[in-house]
């Protein structure tokens, strides 16, 4: 990330990508490798994990010189939402269904609680 960016878009921006990495190493596998043993899907997923933490870890480093763990914490989830809802449906073709929009907008009263001055 450029250091002309604020330090919760650079942390964000990185969560973002982290995640993207996640979710595919933790639901991915279940649409492209049901037939495998547990064991395959199990190490794909941690080498596919390898690099969101790789994303993950200085996106919280950089985040937690301007937020708090928590804020940091909540953003995570906000992002995770915002990125697994898209890939069950898009991915797993998964129904969209309006519980998503609910935790949506819980995630805002979370988001409100943590950030609030």
């Amino acid at each position: 990330m450029t250091a002309y960016l604020p330090i919760s878009m650079q942390a964000a921006g990185l969560l973002v990508l982290s995640n993207i990495f996640m979710t595919f190493a933790w639901y991915g596998h279940l649409k492209t490798l049901g037939g495998k043993p547990w064991i395959v899907a199990a190490l794909l997923s941690w080498g596919i994990a390898l690099f969101e933490y790789l994303l993950q870890v200085p996106a919280n480093r950089i985040g937690a010189t301007a937020m708090s763990v928590g804020q940091l914490k909540i953003m995570q989830e906000v992002i995770t939402l915002a990125i697994f809802v898209p890939f069950s449906v898009m991915y797993l073709n998964q129904p969209l269904k309006l519980d998503y929009l609910w935790a949506g907008l819980c995630m805002l009263g979370a988001v409100y609680f943590i950030f609030r001055a």
